[in-house]
């Protein structure tokens, strides 16, 4: 048994098996069991270097052993690194991870992990995955080892020094036309999704602003009091309704942003189906009995439980379909054809950006730029005005 110097540390190499073992003693630990720290390998000298690389980690704060691998890592921050996300958010971050970062990087040790290792996993899935998903699949890996080097498990984080490359480009938003329009709202009249359709498309709000809705925040306008009333107690009949965009589906319930919490008027066909809705959930109430729960939601399930996204998905899709669309559409574009509908007709940008909630037009023009014809087009229009149309060819 050979027994040499490491730093402060003494250290003995012994043959074990087909190879040999190095330990380094380390004292003994608060239940005063003693506590050493073992390297093996096929040689003395390759031993040797593990001793030494262990104690600089040791040295350095470094905890981890050598057999905590990258799949321990996401592992660990799937368990203990999302508390407060919505279960939709650490559904959606742990597929991610078991389907593209455990399958590729998992087996290997965290403390091997190299930059390059990073670049050729993120350049493989380039090939078929979108840049948004890069981004979020990078992310996993990225906060999965920030949260073990705060715990002392690496020393550095590889992944943060890799930048995401470019993907495929991902399925652009798309805008209905208004032809397309009613004909979704025509094919919606008789679907559960028929009042949350006409509201998504007539006010431009968020799938996640218009699943958080309750009934006490569709108000009436009562002009004898010249106040707001929730239909709640003032009911429908009344000429001028609205809805506070107050709340979202989101963590914690708060809006997108601050500018987002907005008072929207109801146009006349939107109060109507709500009504409609109204009188129809409160048959679903009667007839769930006592298996309905009471969120006072607007839009909810026949036991009043709150929408799940994916539902609402698939429910809007059957819609569009039988209105002759396909099932390529999504609620989120109810959002896109308001703004293109409201561009269409000449609104102003600056109207359009207060009405769905974003801080300034830079937002609604970066966002929205292929549903704003008018406003894109208007420089040329007016040149032409100017100068006057010269025939081209």
């Amino acid at each position: 048994m050979a027994k040499i110097l490491i730093g402060k540390y003494e250290a003995t190499i012994y043959p074990e098996g087909e190879g040999y073992t190095g330990a380094i003693s380390l004292g003994f630990g608060p239940d005063g069991r003693r506590q050493r720290l073992k390297r093996k390998a096929k040689t003395k000298t390759a031993v040797k270097d593990k001793l030494i690389k262990a104690v600089k980690d040791l040295e350095a704060g470094v905890s981890a052993s050598e057999t905590y691998t990258v799949r321990d890592a996401v592992n660990d921050w799937l368990t203990k690194g999302l508390k407060g996300r919505s279960e939709n958010t650490v559904s959606k971050l742990r597929i991610l991870a078991e389907t593209h970062v455990i399958p590729n990087l998992g087996k290997i040790k965290l403390k091997q992990l190299r930059a390059d290792h990073v670049d050729a996993w993120l350049d493989q899935l380039a090939e078929e995955l979108a840049t948004t998903t890069l981004r979020e699949i990078h992310g996993v890996l990225k906060r999965a080892i920030r949260q073990a080097q705060a715990r002392d498990m690496v020393l550095r984080n590889v992944a943060e020094l890799v930048t995401t490359p470019k993907g495929t480009n991902g399925r652009p938003s798309k805008a209905l036309t208004r032809q397309q329009a009613e004909a979704v709202l025509k094919a919606a009249e008789f679907s559960e999704l028929h009042a949350y359709v006409v509201l998504s498309l007539t006010t431009g709000i968020r799938t996640e602003e218009a699943r958080a809705l309750r009934w006490d925040h569709v108000v009436a306008w009562i002009p004898s009091l010249k106040q707001w009333h929730p239909v709640t107690e003032a009911g429908f009949k009344h000429k001028k309704f609205a809805i506070y965009v107050w709340r979202a589906d989101r963590v914690g319930g708060d809006t997108k942003t601050r500018k987002s919490r907005r008072t929207l008027e109801l146009p006349t066909m939107a109060a109507q189906a709500l009504k409609q809705h109204h009188t129809r959930q409160a048959a679903q109430k009667l007839k769930a009995g006592e298996a309905w729960q009471d969120h006072n939601l607007l839009f909810c399930t026949s036991v009043g439980t709150p929408l799940d996204a994916s539902n609402v998905r698939r429910a809007f899709r059957r819609i569009t379909n039988r209105a002759g669309l396909g099932t390529t559409w999504s609620p989120r574009e109810l959002r896109h054809s308001f703004v293109s509908i409201m561009s269409d007709q000449g609104v102003p940008i600056e109207t359009i950006a207060d009405l769905v909630g974003h801080a300034g037009t830079s937002v609604t023009e970066a966002v929205y730029r292929h549903q704003l014809r008018p406003v894109i087009t208007k420089g040329a229009q007016t040149m032409n005005t100017i100068f006057g149309e010269k025939p081209t060819g």
